[in-house]
């Protein structure tokens, strides 16, 4: 009887080693272990991110220089976007910055203004005289003939739509109109007023300098 035992126990024993063994969360008191903490995240949270202050300078007055010494002046004050107009509303191009001036801009001189901001300059050749106020553009054609008479012909031509049929012609002489940044409308058909319906538009023109016979 007393072997009986002996064997049954070392049975026990065995059966409880290996139950230890296949379930390794149990403490040696037979109890589950507590799970392991979740390991912790060293990498940095990512710090929060606010909005730039909007940076200001002193934009100078430019108005009576050169365009090229205009721009570059404004450009080492701070200002980077910069941009130029024909102040006479003929819609000419600033090629050669050198040879126009400045007659306006936008915004005016002063100080604390967004270094952000684009500024404008009105510009005439260095020849011209600057008008007391820029010209307006000629707007836009819509669904009747606008009145151009005494605009700029590139202007003009950029007002109607894009696919119209234009004919220019010299008003005084028998020329042809080549550069039409260089010329202005005496007359036009169809008149103010009349209905745009796609019909071809048709001008006569002078030089700028030049009246209208």
């Amino acid at each position: 009887m007393r072997t009986h035992r002996t064997a049954a126990l070392a049975t026990t024993t065995a059966a409880l080693l290996a139950l230890t063994a296949c379930n390794p969360q149990t403490t040696d008191t037979g109890k589950p272990a507590a799970p392991s903490a979740p390991a912790a995240n060293s990498a940095p949270s990512p710090a929060s991110s606010a909005p730039a202050a909007a940076k200001t300078a002193t934009l100078p007055n430019m108005v009576g220089k050169g365009l090229q010494t205009a721009q570059d002046e404004a450009q080492a004050a701070g200002f980077a976007i910069l941009k130029s107009h024909d102040a006479l509303g003929r819609d000419r191009l600033q090629a050669l910055d050198r040879n126009w001036k400045v007659c306006s801009q936008t915004p005016a001189a002063g100080a604390n203004v967004d270094t952000g901001t684009t500024v404008d300059f009105g510009a005439v050749k260095l020849e011209e005289s600057c008008p007391a106020a820029d010209a307006p553009a000629p707007k836009p054609a819509g669904s009747t003939m606008p009145d151009f008479v005494g605009q700029g012909m590139k202007a003009v031509r950029g007002a109607l739509p894009s696919n119209a049929s234009i004919t220019v012609k010299d008003a005084a002489q028998s020329r042809m109109v080549l550069q039409e940044s260089n010329w202005k409308v005496c007359s036009q058909d169809p008149k103010p007023g009349t209905a745009l319906t796609g019909q071809p538009v048709s001008f006569k023109a002078v030089k700028t300098e030049e009246s209208c016979p």
